[in-house]
């Protein structure tokens, strides 16, 4: 009876250290599965921010170009109404700097 004894005693115990052992085990691997699930999580939000980063800089050059567009196309008409008013004004000097050259000759 005491050797039944023992032996239900050791025999629990082995049991108890085999699930002990399986539960340290399920534990490892859990860790482990969790590690990897948290750096393919990081990967995939890392390789998003670059994405989102480089449409956000593709998109801000497209506006950049597009106002640069405008302020070349306004300048260019400044441009073209002063060249107008110089040539304008040319032609007065002209005019002005003959009539003066007139005068003196007649004087």
């Amino acid at each position: 009876m005491k050797t039944e004894v023992l032996q239900s005693i050791k025999k629990t115990e082995e049991e108890s250290r085999s699930l002990i052992q399986a539960a340290r085990e399920q534990k490892a691997k859990m860790l482990a599965d969790a590690r990897i699930e948290a750096e393919n999580l990081i990967a995939k939000e890392t390789e998003g921010a670059e994405e989102y980063k480089a449409k956000r800089t593709s998109d801000a050059h497209a506006e950049a170009e597009k106002k640069s567009a405008v302020i070349i196309a306004d300048g260019e008409k400044q441009a073209a109404t002063v060249r107008a008013e110089s040539k304008k004004n040319l032609e007065e000097a002209v005019d002005l700097l003959v009539n003066q050259f007139k005068v003196k000759l007649n004087v």
